[in-house]
């Protein structure tokens, strides 16, 4: 690690320390341009927990032990139609980590052409417990749908990357990516006309109901609350905090503001004492 990059995850460490708190109090100072730049690093601390936190890993293998439970309860249950889970693909079955700590160290963030950059490579890791419980329920003779925002253009390499840990139903029948928009109701809804859906997998609430799109942050929490009783019995979340709605409901959804002014709305958002 060189001595740019010391400098940055020193200064992230006190941010985080200090601005992650858990008091009351918001925090008001705004903070200089060349500090915003430097957040840019911050989602490489998330990747880092991802990556070596030994509870991660254990929060995912709990999302997906409940699965199994879950899975099984379902089909004692009768059915007008065959069976099927719809899973998100990125943070929920597999890691993208890498890709987030690339752009950090180059001081950068998310773009399209570093993503198709990444993508192409089919080289991410699998988020544990996913490989194992979607084997075990097309054991069970249930269909597995990968819906994700990923393009159309990224079909190939992605399908690869499933192929190469073996997930079921990696073919282009199952596999349906971003065509007219981020939203993943319609698609959602072409899986359940022919099959009884009893799972669906994510990281982002937008993988569960079209409803949690695009909604302000005290929104999400309601509605969050409204829908207590789905989560952990249909919906079965992942934990992501590298990136998310939850970010873009930070800055009202507006991505054209500036480093500087994304940070200023982030920061004014915690809480301190």
């Amino acid at each position: 690690m060189d001595k740019k990059v010391q400098q940055i995850v020193l200064v992230l460490m006190v941010t985080c320390i200090v601005g992650m708190s858990c008091g009351r109090r918001t925090i008001s100072q705004s903070i200089p341009a060349d500090d915003a730049d430097k957040l840019s690093f911050a989602p490489a601390w998330a990747a880092l927990y991802m990556q070596k936190a030994s509870e991660y890993k254990a929060l995912t293998l709990q999302a997906y032990n409940i699965a199994y439970d879950r899975l099984d309860a379902y089909l004692q249950q009768p059915g007008t139609k065959p069976f099927a889970v719809i899973t998100d693909i990125d943070e929920t079955v597999l890691d993208n980590s890498p890709y987030t700590v690339h752009q950090a160290f180059k001081g950068a963030s998310y773009s399209d052409s570093s993503w198709k950059v990444w993508t192409a490579l089919a080289d991410c890791d699998t988020v544990p417990g996913a490989p194992a419980f979607f084997k075990y329920a097309a054991s069970r003779k249930v269909e597995v749908f990968y819906i994700s925002n990923r393009l159309q253009a990224e079909m190939a390499p992605t399908i690869a990357n499933l192929k190469r840990y073996g997930f079921p139903n990696a073919d282009e029948t199952h596999v349906l990516l971003k065509t007219n928009g981020s939203g993943k109701d319609a698609r959602r809804a072409q899986v359940s006309a022919k099959y009884d859906v009893l799972l669906y997998f994510g990281d982002n609430l937008g993988d569960f109901s079209g409803v949690f799109d695009h909604k302000a942050n005290d929104e999400r929490d309601a509605l969050v609350k409204e829908h207590v009783s789905d989560f952990g019995k249909r919906f079965i979340v992942l934990p992501n905090a590298m990136y998310g709605e939850w970010q873009g409901a930070l800055i009202h959804y507006n991505y054209q503001l500036s480093k500087k002014d994304q940070a200023d709305s982030i920061i004014h958002s915690l809480r301190n004492y």
